[in-house]
């Protein structure tokens, strides 16, 4: 079994060394970088990483390219604001060591927020496939959220080492990270996906999501951070909902104009 850990990015200076020294273990380290003007490709380098630059073409298909890229079969996949920690890497070396494995592992991700690790609130364990053979598995092509899908009568294994995780540098990173990215993400697929919503349902959506994470995930147990994480879920709950709101309220404009115009060609 030889490694490829691959890593896609974009402008990631601040963090892309330590990604690349969690794995200065794996046979092969595969940087796809979407053409950052920082230092992130230079330092990449620097540490060892072979690296590729490619138009950014949406997560999913980004990390695909990525995984067909790599020299090797097993793929270890991290985004540039994760680590691969202690415990996870010995698994993963006494895996190499095995004649038998599956033929992908999840793997759980721990997140650091605002100093401190959160282990409530539907953050944790989070797990990720991201540990597997490409021959038997492939990234989804979905807009947001993209995850593997493992060919059918694969076996999927797991393992307890943690992901490290550190993508919100502050409230601001976080507000924008919503406002900017996942929430109009997530309104397009919901959009696509047939998904309506109401002005009661966008009102009471982000209620719901805080009680969800706070009290019922015990996102309390995280203490002041557990409340923001809460408070910021329900603020995505909210836009995303109002932004699907505002599309299918577009969409139903623009087929009634055009029912009228519609008409109007038919009586003349």
């Amino acid at each position: 079994m030889k490694i490829s850990a691959v890593i896609i990015t974009f402008q990631e200076e601040k963090n892309i060394a330590a990604a690349i020294r969690s794995v200065d273990w794996a046979d092969e380290i595969l940087v796809v970088d979407s053409n950052s003007t920082d230092k992130t490709v230079d330092i990449a380098k620097d540490l060892g990483a072979k690296v590729i630059s490619r138009e950014w073409t949406g997560f999913a298909s980004q990390k695909q390219f990525a995984a067909d890229s790599a020299e090797n079969d097993w793929i270890l996949s991290l985004d540039a604001d994760e680590r691969v920690s202690d415990e996870l890497r010995t698994e993963i070396e006494k895996l190499k060591a095995k004649d038998r494995h599956a033929d992908g592992y999840t793997i759980p991700r721990l997140s650091t927020y605002m100093g401190l690790e959160i282990h409530h609130g539907g953050w944790y364990p989070d797990r990720q496939l991201r540990f597997f053979d490409r021959r038997k598995g492939r990234w989804k092509d979905v807009v947001i959220h993209e995850s593997v899908a493992i060919d059918d009568g694969a076996e999927v294994g797991s393992l307890s080492g943690d992901i490290l995780h550190f993508s919100v540098e502050n409230a601001s990173h976080h507000h924008r990270m919503i406002s900017e990215r996942y929430a109009p993400l997530a309104a397009k697929l919901m959009f696509e996906n047939g998904r309506r919503t109401s002005p009661l349902r966008t009102a009471f959506s982000a209620l719901a999501a805080f009680i969800r994470g706070y009290f019922l995930r015990l996102g309390f147990l995280d203490g002041f951070p557990g409340f923001c994480i809460a408070f910021f879920a329900a603020y995505h709950t909210f836009l995303k909902n109002l932004l699907l709101y505002e599309m299918q309220s577009q969409n139903t404009t623009l087929f009634a104009d055009a029912a009228t115009t519609s008409g109007s060609d038919d009586s003349s």
